[in-house]
């Protein structure tokens, strides 16, 4: 009797990279995409309506980031497991990834075998976990101290990103509806977290921390 197969769930807002991801996945006779979602909002909409066993959600979508979807569907359907795929290196959002119950991380430049191996793990019940970030992990373990950045709320780190970017305080609050006042409060504290005093510090931090990769 033939295998049943992985269904999984696609959330990214661009279509370009849902119809690659989807062909990368096509390589695989026991995966099948079963729905796709350009928003967080539509993601549920779908996960509530029928049965998947994998979500790849992708971070940067409108509205609702994909952490705050991961949050979403794990409260929602503990069964489904998620892993993210994004542009963003693991430096930025891995270790809080799976702090928040994520099943893996990859980068979208991952190769079709890469990701097809963490789609059939996450399906199993088990984890990805890329060599770098194994490393990265028996660092932590080992009693290094982790990077100033992972102390950051995720908020906190979309700002500092934004300060890093040189956005103005204006701009940062309109990108992420927040009132330039709030704004002015989460960089006083992503400088206080990070030890730093300038713009020009925090910029310098997210360059040699690969925050803007």
């Amino acid at each position: 009797m033939e295998a049943e197969q992985i269904k999984v769930l696609l959330v990214d807002d661009h279509t370009v990279a849902r119809n690659g991801v989807r062909l990368m996945l096509s390589a695989a006779s026991d995966i099948r995409v079963d729905g796709e979602a350009g928003t967080a909002f539509d993601a549920l909409q779908i996960a509530n309506a029928q049965r998947f066993d994998v979500a790849l959600v992708d971070i940067a979508l409108p509205g609702k980031n994909g952490l705050d979807l991961l949050k979403s569907l794990r409260a929602a359907h503990p069964e489904l497991a998620v892993l993210i795929l994004s542009t963003y290196s693991e430096e930025i959002y891995a270790v809080r990834a799976l702090k928040l119950g994520a099943s893996g991380y990859l980068t979208k430049d991952s190769p079709t075998a890469t990701l097809i191996d963490a789609v059939r793990k996450a399906a199993s019940g088990a984890k990805y976990v890329s060599p770098s970030l194994a490393e990265k992990f028996a660092v932590m373990l080992g009693g290094r101290a982790a990077a100033s950045h992972e102390a950051l709320s995720n908020r906190e780190l979309e700002v500092l990103k934004l300060l890093a970017k040189g956005e103005s305080l204006i701009g940062i609050g309109e990108t992420l509806h927040l009132s330039p006042k709030t704004v002015t409060t989460y960089r006083t504290r992503i400088l206080e977290k990070l030890g730093l005093s300038s713009n020009a510090e925090l910029a310098r931090y997210a360059v040699e921390n690969g925050l803007l990769a």
